[in-house]
């Protein structure tokens, strides 16, 4: 993980610093190799609010809905489980997961148990230098064999991309209290290459609703 990317994997602002291990000379690091049967993603992002805030947001499994991506339902089964399950119209998919490691304010590990979905994940909270917010960093893998029938079936696209735009959603929820919707931009039809950008980028997918949870 010592390779420096060249450039942005999204569409923030490169962080001037990390102590995440996740930046170089102001570049990004690169996540690990995909091979063996595995897909990695990973992505950061400066977000306006506290550690111990943004922590509880990401924490409340229940509410994941409001701001990931085709997430039906979020079902807490234990302490630490919870039943998941993703929804595209008629084509549905569901997976356990369990938390495997939990440091209040600081950093957040899952897995998949069983199901449809196999995966790993890792969030991490770090203060930003001089009070400006929160470096919020996401480390995720996949198994590429359950991928094949299950995620990019459901959603279209590679789930590097999802991992993402879901960042993006969480972003804009807890700095705004809302998700744009970037199916009602106002500038009105872009064209075909509008088109292609909005089909690549997911843009097509339901935005989440970003609402707080009643």
């Amino acid at each position: 993980m010592s390779t420096a990317l060249n450039e942005k994997p999204n569409a923030e602002s490169l962080p001037a610093s990390s102590g995440a291990a996740i930046l170089q000379d102001g570049h990004y690091l690169a996540p690990p190799e995909d091979k063996d049967g595995k897909l990695w993603a990973r992505t950061t992002a400066l977000i306006q609010g506290s550690p111990d805030d943004l922590y509880a947001l990401w924490r409340a499994n229940e509410n994941t809905p409001l701001w990931q991506e085709q997430i039906e339902e979020v079902v807490i089964t234990g302490v630490n489980t919870s039943r998941w399950t993703m929804k595209d119209g008629d084509k549905t998919i569901t997976w356990n997961a369990e938390i495997v490691a939990d440091e209040p304010g600081k950093r957040i590990v899952w897995r998949s148990l069983d199901g449809d979905i196999n995966e790993a994940g890792e969030v991490i909270f770090e203060p930003a230098p001089a009070d400006r917010g929160t470096f919020v960093t996401v480390l995720m893998e996949f198994r590429i064999g359950k991928l094949a029938s299950a995620w990019e079936t459901l959603t279209g696209r590679n789930p590097k991309q999802g991992v993402i735009e879901n960042l993006r959603h969480f972003k804009a929820l807890a700095e705004t209290g809302e998700i744009p919707n970037s199916q009602t931009a106002p500038h009105g039809d872009r064209g075909v290459v509008g088109k292609m950008k909005r089909s690549l980028y997911g843009e097509t997918i339901p935005t989440p609703p970003g609402a707080t949870a009643v």
